[in-house]
């Protein structure tokens, strides 16, 4: 059996008490996740946190820390995730810029607002990893070693 597990790379952005997300489509309907992507060759996994965030929502970010790292397998497909998931807080937004291929929108919803529609989530991850980083605490970025 041939088993490659995918790297990817979301962004925890709260701001108020409200959190950064995508809308987009996936498998003909739109889902809520974080701002989230795959890690690209010769890039770490904090330029890819700000590089999906950025081109997914238009907002440029500093990470603040490690919110955990998980290991899901998508029921649909049977492929298995890495996700590195990361605190950021958000700096500048560019609302002019053009947002990445199938993302709808960039809206900012509470975690009562997102708990409410399970049915949008792109997976549980979504509000895992919310939960999470509400729980606390988050580690510190030196934990990831480029």
């Amino acid at each position: 059996m041939d088993w490659n597990p995918h790297i990817t790379v979301a962004t925890i952005v709260e701001d108020r008490g409200r959190f950064l997300l995508v809308e987009e489509l996936k498998g003909g309907r739109l889902v809520l996740n974080q701002p989230a992507g795959h890690l690209e060759a010769d890039e770490t996994l904090r330029q890819a946190a700000v590089r999906e965030t950025l081109e997914e929502t238009g907002w440029e970010v500093e990470l603040t820390g490690v919110v955990g790292i998980y290991l899901y397998t998508a029921p649909s497909n049977g492929v298995t995730y890495q996700r590195v998931c990361f605190a950021a807080r958000a700096l500048r937004h560019h609302p002019q810029r053009p947002l990445d291929s199938g993302i709808v929108a960039a809206p900012w919803l509470s975690r009562a607002e997102l708990a409410v529609q399970p049915q949008r989530w792109r997976s549980e991850l979504v509000l895992r990893c919310i939960d999470d980083y509400l729980a606390g605490p988050t580690h510190g970025l030196s934990v990831i070693r480029d």
